[in-house]
C-alpha cells in the first residue's frame, strides 16, 4: 500500500510540477530560494497526500497547499517587498520568438506583481492561469464574490502601478 501511495504521488507531482514552479517564481527571487521553496512545497504535499481524497482535482489541491506554503514562508521571511534582479530571471520567450517589447512588458508586469501582498499575488497568479472564480475561491478559501471584488481591486492597483 505504501508503495502504491508513493507511486501515485510521484505521478501526480510529475504531471503538476509546473504549478509549483510557477508559484516558486512568484514568491522567490533567486535560484536557491526557488529550489528551497520547491522542496518545501513538495514535502508539504507529500505530508498531506494521504489525506487527499480526490474530492477536488489534484491540481486544485496542489495549488492550495503550494500557495499556503509559499505564503507562510513569505510571511516568515519578510515584512516588506523584496527587490528582484530581473536580469537574472528567465522570461518565457524562446530565442526564435524574441520580442524586446514583449520582454519589457513582462518585466514591468513582474515588477508590478511583486509589489502586491501575498494573497493578491496568489489571486492574480490563478487569474492569469485562466482559473475561474469558483476554482480560485475554492483554492484560496474565500467566496466567489470576495474573489471577484479582490480581483477588481488588484486590477486597479496594477493599473496604478503600471500607469502612475
Amino acid at each position: 500500500m505504501g508503495e502504491d501511495l508513493e507511486q501515485s504521488f510521484v505521478q501526480q507531482l510529475g504531471e503538476n510540477q509546473n504549478i509549483i514552479h510557477k508559484i516558486c517564481r512568484l514568491y522567490t527571487s533567486g535560484a536557491d530560494a526557488h529550489k528551497d521553496l520547491f522542496q518545501e512545497i513538495t514535502i508539504q504535499l507529500w505530508r498531506a497526500f494521504p489525506k487527499f481524497r480526490g474530492e477536488a482535482k489534484f491540481s486544485t489541491w496542489a495549488y492550495r497547499v503550494a500557495l499556503n506554503t509559499a505564503i507562510t514562508l513569505y510571511r516568515k521571511s519578510t515584512r516588506s517587498v523584496s527587490t528582484v534582479d530581473y536580469e537574472k530571471h528567465q522570461f518565457f520567450i524562446s530565442q526564435e520568438e524574441y520580442n524586446f517589447e514583449e520582454e519589457e512588458q513582462l518585466k514591468l508586469m513582474y515588477q508590478a506583481v511583486y509589489q502586491l501582498n501575498d494573497i493578491e499575488k496568489a489571486l492574480i497568479f490563478m487569474y492569469l492561469e485562466d482559473k475561474d472564480y469558483r476554482e480560485i475561491s475554492e483554492t484560496l478559501g474565500i467566496s466567489e464574490v470576495n474573489a471577484r471584488v479582490k480581483m477588481n481591486r488588484i486590477k486597479g492597483k496594477l493599473k496604478k502601478i503600471l500607469n502612475p
